[in-house]
């Protein structure tokens, strides 16, 4: 069903009328709007926030509204006339009119904001694809950026799109002096992009109660996330694949920060699916562990780890692929997953030192990973520690996160050397307090 001029139907308020007069040309004077016109900058959230008020106890159950386009199902074909009844009676009640040209009654299919909902899922519309494949290669920055433009509306579609496309992103940043010349690689990653739409995934709904699957990967350019949900037959089906290039600073994070920004992207993204949801974060590396587990206060990966704080997340690590959802994104990220996760004989270097203040004690940890890339780490305890329990604390907190990364070749350093004296048996460790700590 879809709205009649629908911010027409809308009274502006007395109070914000002479706020949108506008002036004719000529001796025609000056006028205002008595109803909402279409153009202003709040007009989409106020029509939004009215559906909202009137459909507020429908919305969820069989009725969804996106500003002017409702959709009313049913899944039993002999409750489609009462939950019409329902909803035609309520728009009757507030004055609400509706096209009747554009609206479609007991379909089993149809086009909702650009897609093809069915009872199967959520599918792209052919037209959007068919407009994809019959487009020749692009001559100049304009046209690339037209054709971007028209992939990029169906990226939820596209698993690690922003690594597939990565390869324009030279052509998009030429100037306009310079020659726009497009080579064999940027061709293979087209006809690539065009086979992976000739058959495209079907997405499924959000089914509401049940426990949501977030995987996450990063590379050294992209990072990349799909959400994902188990059906009524316990089969694994995607519900968005989300991808983003990684610009300016964000290229020269360490591997653990890439991870870490990869699941507060996909969190900030996908917020209103997993708000109401548990989730569980699949990742290759165990550091997403430690993340959600021990916010750090300090520093950048801090507050994305404060900001996760809303969410309900669990982690489990990616250990067997079940089902070929799970593959096809493992493909997508094969090199990337090899970047992240090192094999090597190496050591690490942990660096721990730790201090009692006022309100409790506070730890510092330097990490160097084997490539030598440095990661700074700070927590606060409230807890009565001893300066010298507070650096046992610190060099225990810095092998735990070294054991989630699984390394086991590790070299260790502080400014303490009765912690490190006694961990070697040099010194006899007699305070009962300090051997529960080195225990």
């Amino acid at each position: 069903v879809d709205g009649y001029s629908g911010y027409n139907q809308i009274y502006i308020a007395a109070n914000d009328i002479s706020k949108t007069a506008f002036r004719c040309p000529g001796a025609l004077g000056v006028y205002e709007w008595v109803m909402m016109p279409f153009g202003l900058k709040n007009a989409s959230a106020t029509y939004q926030r009215a559906m909202n008020l009137i459909f507020h106890d429908l919305i969820g159950k069989f009725v969804q509204v996106y500003i002017d386009d409702i959709i009313v199902e049913s899944k039993q074909k002999e409750d489609c006339l009462s939950h019409l009844k329902l909803s035609f009676g309520r728009m009757r009640k507030h004055g609400l009119k509706m096209n009747p040209l554009k609206c479609a009654f007991t379909v089993t299919a149809g086009e909702f904001l650009g897609f093809v909902i069915h009872q199967k899922g959520i599918e792209v519309n052919r037209n959007k694809t068919k407009a994809i494949m019959e487009t020749k290669p692009p001559l100049n920055k304009k046209k690339l950026q037209s054709l971007l433009g028209k992939v990029n509306f169906l990226r939820r579609f596209i698993s690690n799109l922003s690594g597939k496309t990565k390869v324009f992103s030279p052509l998009l940043r030429l100037k306009k002096e310079q020659e726009f010349r497009w080579n064999e690689e940027h061709q293979k990653a087209f006809d690539e992009i065009k086979v992976y739409l000739a058959h495209p995934p079907v997405l499924a709904p959000l089914s509401k109660g049940k426990q949501l699957k977030l995987y996450i990967s990063a590379s050294d350019s992209t990072i990349a996330g799909m959400l994902a949900q188990d059906d009524d037959n316990g089969i694994e089906r995607v519900i968005y694949y989300l991808s983003r290039m990684l610009v300016g600073a964000e290229t020269r994070y360490t591997p653990l920060e890439k991870l870490c920004l990869s699941l507060y992207v996909a969190c900030t993204k996908l917020k209103y699916y997993l708000r109401p949801c548990d989730v569980v974060i699949f990742c290759r590396s165990n550091v997403i562990k430690y993340m959600l587990c021990k916010p750090v206060l300090h520093s950048r990966v801090g507050k994305w780890a404060l900001a996760l704080t809303e969410y309900s997340l669990t982690f489990e690590p990616l250990k067997v692929t079940k089902g070929q959802v799970i593959a096809d994104f493992l493909a997508d990220h094969s090199k990337e997953t090899k970047e992240v996760i090192y094999l090597t004989t190496k050591p690490w270097q942990l660096f721990f030192d730790g201090s009692k203040h006022e309100l409790g004690t506070g730890i510092g940890l330097l990490i160097i990973f084997p490539e030598g890339i440095p990661t700074k780490l700070s927590l606060t305890t409230y807890r009565g520690y001893s300066n010298n329990e507070t650096k046992y604390q610190a060099l225990i907190t810095g092998l735990e996160i070294l054991k989630e990364l699984g390394t086991r070749n590790v070299s260790i350093q502080g400014d303490s050397q009765l912690v490190i004296k006694q961990l070697t048996q040099e010194y006899k460790c007699l305070n009962e307090k300090l051997i529960e700590f080195k225990t």
